[in-house]
């Protein structure tokens, strides 16, 4: 199966809803527990780390006993996506500008609490509670906008990927910075270079921004991020107008 897929949802959507959950026989251990665990393991050490001897290890029991609850490595990663996204605090007030906003910033945060999301598949996860509970928190803040259900629906999906892309983006450059890769080491590194061969007369719009942002300062992650939001939202807010 394509890794970058999650697993056949006649299976993972039973354990999501906890309708088929098992009995712990004695021992305690439920799925909450099994997925509570991994969450903690992949904050502290990555996805990676994320494997079921290692969340049996964490929990102090037998491997194979979390067999009896969660089927594999796949569905556990699904467990827990869906776990994160319920903590999707409800959002209240202000127009569906500002709404759209402060989900925005939360998902961000989110992503960059967790970044091990970011390695999990990002189309299409298993609609379970936590998952069902942010669509409906996104939704809910163009409700009354103005726009299409389509239009809602598409709304949410570019600002999804948005902030997607952005955290993505921003958590491997935090990885590159751990290890002293910085943006200014990047650039010291290439520029002697690049001083040879970026010719103006071949790229001339490449080097004039360089040489710009080279004296300006580079944006910082937060401020293009709220540069790409605020853009984002008045393309919506074009929209939303056109209808009034």
């Amino acid at each position: 199966m394509n890794s970058q897929r999650w697993p056949d949802p006649g299976t993972t959507l039973p354990l999501l809803w906890r309708t088929a959950e098992r009995p712990s026989r004695g021992s305690g251990l439920t799925i909450g527990a099994i997925v509570e665990a991994a969450v903690a393991l992949a904050d502290a050490d990555g996805i990676g780390a994320v494997t079921m001897r290692g969340v049996a290890e964490r929990l102090g029991v037998g491997t194979m006993s979390l067999y009896t609850h969660v089927p594999g490595k796949r569905e556990l990663h699904a467990l827990m996506l869906d776990r994160v996204f319920a903590d999707a605090a409800a959002v209240a007030g202000g127009d569906w500008r500002e709404r759209c906003a402060v989900i925005a910033r939360q998902d961000r945060a989110r992503y960059l609490r967790h970044p091990w999301l970011l390695e999990l598949p990002a189309a299409r996860p298993a609609f379970g509670p936590g998952v069902a509970a942010k669509y409906e928190r996104d939704l809910a803040a163009l409700d009354g906008s103005g726009l299409r259900a389509a239009e809602m629906n598409a709304a949410v999906m570019a600002l999804t990927s948005f902030v997607y892309g952005a955290a993505r983006f921003q958590s491997q450059a935090r990885d590159d910075e751990r290890d002293g890769r910085t943006e200014r080491r990047f650039w010291q590194d290439h520029e002697p270079f690049l001083h040879l061969v970026l010719d103006p007369a071949r790229f001339p719009t490449a080097h004039r921004v360089a040489e710009e942002a080279r004296r300006d300062g580079d944006a910082d992650h937060d401020s293009s991020f709220e540069f790409g939001l605020e853009r984002l939202l008045a393309g919506i807010g074009d929209l939303v107008e056109g209808r009034a």
